[in-house]
């Protein structure tokens, strides 16, 4: 799937964390294309080599990881304009609270939320002398429809990420740095088909027949489909650009009609 857009980012210089696969891949693609200077960070290289997008390898759940990130970015390419805190993700066991460990809890807000609020503190004062810049939060939509057996640590601490986000642009809007959320539903991502055809396979049906089973589980989602990477990448492509130099303090969800109300 392919978007037409004006080179709009030919001066910005961009950061996308988690860039290396899913919807992080998809916005750096996004963003290369529009002409930004683009920096990906993620624990691992990308399996498919080069994208023009300058990488650091770095496990931005630990502090030293963030100051890694911040340090190199600011000492190779002198300021950021453009940071997409998209990096997070789920890795605890399903089951509900009772299996939750402390660390369980832990490794959820560092990743979910504390490695935003860090990267945010380490880029900010410069966005702020040069008063101009985007911060994109890249939340879920189970902060508002949370899956309590399976990502319970993971839909309470994007919940904090989107309050979090909604405050931060109230300090920092009037000083020229534009804060938003953007919460995907569901997401076909590798991940997400190489998931159907291992459903697929255990159950003895149909790919179609496993994505169906999950979006059962959501609730359904009323456009029938879960979204493609390069669409939320393109909303954020949108959201970053001078196009939307209005827009700030506002959550985007970006879910096919899942969350069923207002």
């Amino acid at each position: 799937m392919e978007f037409n857009f004006e080179n709009e980012l030919s001066s910005k210089v961009a950061l996308v964390t988690g860039g290396s696969k899913g919807a992080g891949k998809a916005i750096t693609e996004r963003l290369l294309k529009a002409g930004a200077k683009v920096i990906i960070t993620a624990r691992n290289k990308p399996e498919d080599g080069d994208n023009g997008a300058y990488f650091i390898a770095a496990d931005l759940s630990k502090p030293d990881g963030t100051q890694k990130v911040v340090h190199e970015v600011l000492s190779k390419f002198g300021r950021l304009d453009i940071l997409i805190n998209n990096m997070g993700g789920s890795e605890t066991p399903g089951g509900g609270f009772a299996v939750l460990s402390d660390e369980d809890w832990e490794l959820s807000f560092q990743t979910n939320l504390l490695a935003p609020v860090r990267l945010d503190r380490g880029f900010l004062p410069g966005m702020i002398a040069h008063g101009e810049g985007v911060i994109i939060h890249i939340a879920s939509i189970q902060a508002k429809l949370p899956l309590y057996d399976s990502t319970l640590p993971y839909a309470a601490a994007k919940a904090a990420l989107v309050n979090y986000s909604k405050s931060l642009s109230n300090e920092v809007s009037p000083k020229g740095v534009r804060v938003l959320t953007v919460s995907p539903g569901w997401i076909m991502t590798t991940a997400s088909s190489r998931m159907m055809e291992r459903i697929a396979e255990s159950s003895g049906g149909t790919v179609e027949q496993a994505a169906n089973g999950v979006m059962d589980a959501l609730g359904g989602i009323p456009f029938g489909r879960a979204a493609w990477p390069q669409e939320v990448a393109e909303l954020v492509g949108f959201l970053v650009s001078p196009r939307a130099a209005y827009l700030t303090g506002t959550e985007y969800v970006i879910d096919g009609g899942t969350i069923p109300t207002v």
